[in-house]
């Protein structure tokens, strides 16, 4: 039976997935790439090529792709949204948050989405007016994002009112440049123009020379310091905080294995495990000879969090809103990320233009912690020889 060109291009798809899903990603793409050659493919196809050069972390190549589709179709928002996380990882920000601004009304967006009815602040001056900046995504993101807060108010010379989710509203209190704090949810006062917490870079035409700016920009409550002071006090050093999983979704590989981190194990550690959620369980199991004290049950919110990473001596963790935290503290940290990472580690390198204190331990095959871990545990044996 002859095929007609829909039903042979549907079997040419079909088998280029299933080469995806089963490993075999340069198969794959041998498979797609004579038909996208001829240059009347669908869009889907396209699509699929994209996911194929992605595995291959082939972003500039990507990019390209999707800057075509998007000429082609301006007003599909996803491919919109996919082109700005490529933009952001090869750090190409004038595109990169251009197209950033076009992240709502997707599925897995569409909850945070505000219909403010008034306009929203382009990067001008406006004395004398209110400008509203409001929360919207992930613990990590607000702490990564709160910095440009300062950049505003210096740019707008408006009044700066900002409403923020109520578990990290105690950080904004201990910032400067912010004029009214409101827990989000709750009615804001009267203001003339509004921003996203993360549509600030657009606004402000961030550029990589503008990061990280003044660094630390968010400090630990200092009666809480106290507190943890008198329970950290007795156990001996170096601490070094742990945490091995971030929140299932968006990413539920964004995790790990506690029992991978055995090469950790090293005499004279203390761990002092951050965990919290369903992973948290494993700390009951620690690798063998892993000093690991589980302090889940005593962290009740990112102040505790805060005050933990201002007395430990070393965070190791993956990448979960306690980096961003450390990060943005000037805390020691070292990060594990998987081998295709979020946009904001960018492609390569162990060091983030976001925060100084980092160090990032990337992965060099998708979901092999291994090699991590062993490269972790090679710096750790390094590290602790240093502090005598």
């Amino acid at each position: 039976m002859t095929l007609s060109p829909a039903q042979d291009l549907t079997v040419i798809e079909n088998q280029a997935r299933s080469l995806l899903a089963s490993g075999q990603i340069q198969e794959a793409e041998i498979c797609v790439r004579p038909v996208l050659a001829k240059g009347s493919a669908p869009i889907r196809l396209w699509r699929l090529m994209i996911a194929i050069l992605k595995q291959q972390r082939r972003f500039r190549e990507m990019g390209q792709i999707q800057s075509m589709l998007v000429d082609a179709s301006p007003g599909d928002l996803s491919l919109r949204f996919d082109l700005a996380e490529t933009m952001l990882m090869l750090g190409e920000f004038q595109r990169g948050w251009h197209e950033y601004h076009y992240r709502y009304s997707l599925p897995h967006t569409v909850r945070i989405e505000r219909k403010v009815q008034m306009p929203r602040w382009d990067g001008r001056p406006i004395p004398g007016k209110t400008l509203l900046i409001h929360d919207e995504q992930g613990y990590g993101d607000t702490f990564q994002f709160l910095r440009m807060i300062s950049w505003a108010k210096q740019k707008s010379g408006a009044k700066i009112v900002l409403e923020i989710d109520p578990l990290t509203l105690s950080f904004a209190k201990r910032m400067q440049g912010i004029d009214v704090i409101i827990p989000l949810g709750t009615l804001p006062p009267p203001f003339d123009v509004h921003c996203e917490l993360m549509s600030l870079p657009m606004a402000l035409n961030l550029k990589m020379s503008d990061l990280p700016g003044k660094i630390p920009y968010l400090s630990a409550n200092p009666d809480h310091i106290q507190r943890w002071r008198k329970r950290l006090n007795e156990l001996p050093r170096p601490l070094v905080a742990l945490v091995w999983a971030g929140r299932p979704t968006p990413d539920p590989n964004r995790s790990l294995p506690l029992a991978s981190l055995a090469p950790l194990a090293l005499e004279g550690l203390t761990y002092l495990s951050l965990q919290i959620g369903p992973k948290a369980v494993e700390a009951k199991s620690a690798p063998d000879g892993m000093k690991l004290i589980d302090l889940s049950q005593e962290i009740m919110g990112f102040d505790d969090t805060a005050a933990i990473l201002q007395l430990v001596d070393l965070l190791i963790s993956i990448d979960s809103a306690p980096v961003h935290l450390a990060g943005a503290m000037a805390r020691p940290t070292w990060v594990m990320l998987q081998h295709i990472a979020d946009w904001r580690w960018f492609l390569e390198g162990e060091n983030s233009p976001w925060y100084p204190s980092l160090r990032l331990f990337r992965q060099t095959k998708q979901g092999e912690w291994g090699s991590v871990a062993a490269s972790i545990a090679a710096e750790l044996s390094v590290w602790r020889s240093k502090l005598g």
